[in-house]
């Protein structure tokens, strides 16, 4: 005797795999680590309080 198949579960199944497997994809073309972000948010921070600290004040009005 053969066996049952629920074809809407094997659908189902398939498109788990696909969207995973796309997921993966993202995430090696798009994802950076935790690190990473810090890291670039602590460079970009130093950077602007350097441009900071090299700005000019305004005189005064005399």
């Amino acid at each position: 005797m053969a066996e049952i198949i629920n074809l809407r579960a094997v659908r189902k199944a398939k498109e788990r795999l696909d969207a995973r497997a796309q997921a993966d994809a993202n995430a090696v073309k798009f994802g950076r680590r935790k690190g990473d972000k810090a890291l670039e948010a602590a460079r970009l921070d130093k950077a602007k309080r350097d441009l900071d600290g090299h700005a000019l004040s305004p005189k005064d009005p005399e």
